[in-house]
């Protein structure tokens, strides 16, 4: 644990008497001839404030005792630095109050006011770039805010607000390169930032987009540093320990059950996906070993379940998973992305919804009963247990007209394309068009080779040759031979055999479901058009059937007509699968985690890449831990709606060990691999 802690005896005073050692043992500082240990502590100089820098879940804190005396405004300076002359400054602190109803935030700032303005609501404390040569440290000169009296802001801006502190600063104390601060409140505030008046070359702003803490939930403060990107080697000599103190402070120590305040970064695997303790049926392998690769999660540290000591103890609805408490989403993100997890449950969700909650318990016979969802609706019929669950999940004036009626009808908004054609999904030229430029146009690739070979074990698998042959090919590519198609680079392909077939005997074991390993070929035509020309379907080989590789055409009569369309419907299916599975969870989201948790814990805030990086990771921890919550969960809303069923994961973590590479994953190698 390092901390800034004030030193709890008067002998201390004599700042000469202090000399500051490290033996092989570790920290220590010498007052008069007596050795203290400092067990990793780092002892500041300067001032009554003291804060623990560490995030780990046991700290240690000591009474603050004043070393200095102090001048006006609360201000206590180093003895070492208060020579010729003071300067007067002013820090602005600049915060966003939540939003709340009117009654409770009047009673709110009136009590921030009253404790405020006697001194006792936040303390700030400057750190100069410079240091104090009897410290070794940066100089300090701490304040209290006063008087927090909001200034008047224009109606739209009516939840930020502005106080105030008042410094006398050290003639010598240099630039000002970071700021301790100290929440004495009872409960955490939103600070935007803080800017520093009165010092040569204007105001100096500390950028912050942070939360607070309140001091009865973690005694330590927050460093903040200034708008100013630097490497570590550049790094001005005052700042260098607190750099590597607040970089400590987020890595944690790897203990303990997250709080909901704490900013840990630190690296779990994923084994809380599955519930053994309400059934065995919610069981789910634990990804992130060697049989099973996955990427890193963020830790909560939650216990194990009582059935399985593997498995991770989850937390359902409304409770939240913990994320650190900067990656939480805002208020005004949380009621966007609240509505839009409502319109995706009511209108996206279509198996679990027509089966589930509609009036009836009939599955989908044929294609007009999907037409019919555009058309007529559906029926919803609450039952009581239903609504109080939707409660719990979504909370909001849309839900509650959703749920005040026993019954309503469920209408589905007709997709533009289908506006302008009703009849364009079954359409050869748009299966195509949506493998090329639709919700998932990361997986077909040119031809390269012929025959089509299969990668998995064909011990277990059945020869590696698919069924597609030249002659079949040829037919449909108007006598064009299949050696000049690959080289004018005409024939593409859309594989997902080798991603499905290790798990297709598992999936049709599941009630209600079945699916083929397939293959979808594509001809580039002179006139630029891309049209599908064959289908392989197939599923493993058995005692009675060694090996089942069926191909299907367009054909030119109504029986093989309906067959084909069949057959693409059964492709769509594998495709939506992989799209959110593999190229959407995996590569966008889980693969993305471990990235942002490596940034936090092993570059500063002030690091020029740490700067470039940050607005981009903003609210992913977030999203993917409600995804883990109740979308990719055992029995959550992926397994429900796609075709891999409880077997949704184990194919996303057969795809990371298989095909995941950094170097290939993005522009130009991706296209040019494929």
């Amino acid at each position: 644990m390092y901390a800034v802690k004030q030193p709890a005896t008067a002998a201390l005073k004599s700042t000469a008497a202090v000399d500051r050692r490290v033996n092989g043992s570790g920290n220590y500082v010498r007052v008069g001839n007596a050795r203290v240990p400092s067990s990793g502590t780092r002892v500041y100089r300067h001032g009554p404030v003291r804060a623990v820098i560490s995030g780990g879940d046991k700290t240690s804190v000591e009474a603050a005792t004043p070393l200095q005396s102090k001048g006006v405004n609360g201000l206590s300076s180093s003895s070492s630095s208060s020579v010729g002359g003071e300067i007067q400054v002013k820090a602005v602190v600049t915060i966003r109050k939540k939003m709340k109803e009117k009654i409770i935030e009047k009673i709110e700032d009136q009590w921030e006011f009253f404790v405020n303005g006697i001194g006792q609501g936040i303390r700030i404390q400057l750190i100069s770039e410079q240091v104090d040569p009897v410290t070794n440290a940066g100089k300090s000169v701490q304040s209290a805010v006063r008087g927090w009296l909001p200034k008047p802001v224009p109606w739209e801006y009516a939840n930020i607000v502005e106080y105030a502190a008042d410094f006398k600063v050290p003639s010598d104390f240099g630039c000002p390169g970071a700021i301790m601060i100290s929440n004495l409140q009872g409960k955490e505030f939103y600070l935007l930032e803080i800017v520093i008046h009165g010092f040569d070359g204007g105001p100096i702003f500390f950028p912050a987009n942070t939360w607070i803490h309140a001091r009865k939930d973690n005694p330590e403060s927050r460093i903040i540093f200034k708008n100013q990107a630097c490497l570590p080697a550049q790094t001005p000599p005052g700042l260098k320990d607190l750099r590597h103190e607040d970089l400590l402070s987020i890595r944690g120590n790897g203990k303990g059950t997250r709080k909901e305040h704490d900013r840990i970064y630190d690296y779990e695997i994923y084994n809380e996906l599955g519930n053994p303790d309400k059934s065995e049926d919610l069981a789910r392998p634990v990804l992130g070993g060697e049989e099973r690769p996955y990427p890193r999660r963020c830790r909560t540290g939650r216990p194990p379940t009582k059935t399985d000591s593997l498995t991770e103890s989850r937390i359902e609805k409304p409770h939240p998973v913990y994320v650190p408490r900067d990656e939480t989403f805002e208020e005004i993100k949380q009621n966007a992305f609240s509505t839009g997890r409502l319109k995706a449950l009511l209108h996206n969700l279509i198996p679990s919804l027509a089966v589930t909650l509609s009036s009836t318990d009939n599955p989908f016979e044929c294609f007009s009963d999907i037409d019919d969802l555009y058309v007529d609706g559906v029926l919803m019929k609450w039952k009581e247990e239903e609504k109080k669950e939707g409660k719990k999940l979504f909370l909001g004036s849309m839900v509650k007209e959703v749920f005040s009626a026993g019954e309503r009808w469920l209408k589905y908004e007709i997709p533009a394309v289908i506006k302008m054609d009703r009849f364009s999904w079954l359409r050869d030229n748009e299966f195509a068009r949506q493998t090329l430029a639709g919700v998932n146009p990361v997986n077909i690739e040119i031809l390269k080779e012929f025959p089509i070979l299969s990668k998995l074990d064909p011990a277990v698998y059945g020869p590696p040759k698919s069924a597609i042959t030249k002659e079949l090919l040829e037919q449909e590519i108007n006598g064009m031979s299949v050696d000049k198609a690959i080289e004018e680079k005409r024939l593409f392909i859309l594989d997902h055999h080798d991603t499905y077939m290790p798990f297709i005997e598992r999936m049709n074991a599941l009630p209600g479901r079945k699916a083929y390993a397939s293959r979808t070929v594509f001809f580039y035509t002179p006139t630029g058009i891309v049209r599908p020309i064959a289908i392989e379907l197939s599923l493993p080989p058995t005692a009675s059937s060694p090996q089942y590789k069926r191909v299907y055409t367009h054909g030119h009569h109504a029986t093989t007509h309906w067959i084909w369309k069949l057959a693409k419907a059964h492709v769509c299916s594998n495709d939506a699968g992989i799209h959110q599975l593999v190229n959407h969870w995996l590569r966008t989201h889980a693969c993305v985690e471990p990235y942002i948790i490596a940034t936090h814990r092993q570059l500063s805030s002030m690091h020029p890449i740490f700067k470039l990086l940050h607005p981009h990771m903003r609210y992913t921890l977030e999203i993917n831990a409600l995804a883990r919550q109740s979308l990719i969960n055992g029995g959550g809303i992926i397994e429900a709606s796609y075709n891999p069923g409880k077997y949704a994961m184990e194919i996303s973590s057969a795809a990371y060990k298989e095909m995941w590479r950094f170097d290939m994953e993005a522009l130009p190698a991706d296209l040019l691999r494929r």
